[in-house]
């Protein structure tokens, strides 16, 4: 039997988040989460393919679980800078320590280097996290179906629209579509990646976004490298593409981004 990534995370994640709790109580988060605030519009940016026909959501990912260290001198702010110049519409940044060697400076990094919506992207379970990225300074966050029961899936939802924050909320079957759309997501992250096992395959966003409702607006994820892929998901109508390790390993990132955008 193949070993299940998600469970092993999900259970370090609840460790964590109940040393962040002891060191930073609940109150003082909602405290520092109430002030003024100056998001920049994630959702926004993508939900039509305003620029070339295509948005990228440009990851900046130390490594993983699957594949180890990606790049080992990897400078977030650099990485963002370059990301922006080749054309990306916002950026994702992994703030998982244990498994993908990332963390919130990464995200603080990238933020204060580029001008585009950052997605923090880690394994949310808890609406104490979702505080916690709003004080971290992210403008987004990933909520996996897979790893948040359908209650506190809405709950986080509503959260994230008290604090401006847009949710990425990810999906990789047609049943989680279908509780996204209960939990009232717009912006839906379709998984090419199975979490269980860390396989790709992209037909899974070409199958999964025929589900979607109206409103519903897709991002296709994981395993997107090359540009006739790019071509395949925007027959398939899909026009948001979260792209990172290609990205990362690319000796020139901006121009890997102007590639799979067409550009080039």
């Amino acid at each position: 039997m193949a070993e299940d990534f998600l469970t092993r995370i999900l259970d370090k994640k609840r460790e964590e988040v109940g040393a962040a709790k002891r060191a930073a109580p609940l109150d003082l988060l909602k405290e520092r989460a109430s002030g003024p605030v100056s998001r920049r519009p994630f959702f926004g940016k993508l939900a039509a393919p305003v620029r070339f026909g295509g948005n990228i959501i440009a990851e900046i990912k130390r490594g993983s679980p699957s594949r180890g260290i990606l790049r080992a001198d990897l400078d977030p702010a650099a990485l963002a800078r370059s990301y922006e110049k080749g054309g990306a519409a916002a950026l994702s940044v992994l703030t998982d320590r244990e498994f993908f060697h990332g963390g919130p400076e990464d995200l603080k990094a990238a933020r204060a280097a580029a001008n585009l919506p950052v997605l923090r992207k880690d394994f949310l379970i808890s609406a104490y996290q979702v505080y916690e990225s709003a004080v971290m300074g992210a403008d987004a966050v990933l909520l996996i179906v897979r790893a948040l029961p359908p209650d506190l899936l809405a709950e986080c939802l509503d959260l994230c629209r008290r604090l401006q924050l847009d949710a990425l909320v990810e999906v990789h079957s047609a049943r989680e579509v279908e509780t996204a759309a209960g939990a009232g997501a717009r912006l839906i992250g379709i998984n090419n990646r199975d979490l269980r096992t860390f396989k790709t395959d992209v037909r899974t966003s070409v199958e999964l976004a025929a589900l979607l409702g109206p409103g519903q607006v897709a991002v296709a994820e994981s395993g997107i490298g090359e540009r006739a892929q790019v071509e395949r998901l925007l027959d398939a109508g899909i026009w948001n593409f979260l792209i990172g390790e290609s990205l990362v390993r690319a000796s020139d990132p901006e121009n890997h981004i102007r590639r799979l955008l067409g550009l080039e």
